[in-house]
């Protein structure tokens, strides 16, 4: 009940100051186009466009991470399976995605996808925004990573303990629940942050689809101000601070796992 109340506290705070982070950095923004010397009609409407890039690269960011993570847990533990049908897709899966540039992965989910869907999904091509797309792509590619930072973080869990639950009676699955995952959740953390991380700074080539995300705000901005080194500079900083806020939470939740398992 007590944890309950406490999220149930920490949820409106969190979007409070998620608010609050975007709001202000538009404010910033636009002081720094102030004294960067921009044209006033400039330096509110400069603002405000790279604040909501950011805002769009960060939620795509979170959301395709998610999905991500979750797929990366199936894909890591399907590579371990004994059984080919489900080993054999997941390696497959895993080779293609580690191989092929993201970029490629991007405009394919775009461009091609809807195509290949719309005999079966008439309305692929309305659906699959440009949004949707590098959400798709992105997704899949981490996923294809964070597979084999599981797949890693179950095979560094020592044989004993997977024989020691089988003696107890303990079935594969039930091993795997409740003792090789959560030891191996504290050691593939780290890695899994990495990932995100790269994630953030990769969601830039969503821009190659005229996604309105961070890079092409930027961008945009260029064109109508020629004013490259500021706006770079702007934008560059933006992501630095996105990364050292996601880099700080992910930080608490390491040193939360490692006091946990004490």
């Amino acid at each position: 009940m007590q944890r309950f109340f406490l999220l149930f506290l920490f949820l409106p705070l969190l979007l409070l100051g998620y608010a609050l982070f975007f709001k202000g950095l538009a404010w910033f923004l636009g002081v720094y186009f102030a004294l960067a010397g921009f044209e006033p009609e400039r330096v509110k409407t400069a603002g405000e466009a790279l604040a909501k890039g950011a805002e769009v690269t960060l939620k795509l960011t979170l959301l395709s991470g998610g999905a991500g993570l979750l797929i990366g847990v199936l894909g890591g533990m399907a590579k371990l399976s004994k059984r080919a049908l489900i080993r054999l897709p997941a390696t497959f899966y895993i080779w293609i995605t580690r191989g092929t540039p993201l970029l490629v992965q991007i405009l394919f989910a775009y461009n091609a996808l809807p195509l290949l869907l719309k005999p079966l999904w008439p309305n692929a091509q309305e659906v699959l925004t440009p949004y949707w797309a590098a959400f798709l792509a992105l997704a899949f590619n981490v996923g294809a990573y964070n597979a084999e930072v599981v797949r890693a973080g179950i095979q560094a869990i020592s044989r004993g303990q997977w024989e020691a639950a089988w003696s107890l009676g303990l079935s594969d699955a039930q091993t795997l629940r409740f003792i090789v995952l959560p030891q191996a959740i504290r050691i593939v953390v780290p890695p899994l942050v990495n990932n995100l991380v790269a994630l953030l700074k990769d969601s830039s080539l969503a821009s190659a689809i005229t996604l309105l995300e961070l890079s092409l705000s930027g961008q945009r901005i260029i064109s109508a101000t020629f004013r490259p080194v500021e706006v770079y500079l702007a934008v560059a900083a933006i992501y630095l601070a996105l990364t050292t806020v996601m880099t700080a939470f992910t930080n608490l939740l390491e040193a939360r796992l490692r006091l946990g398992s004490r």
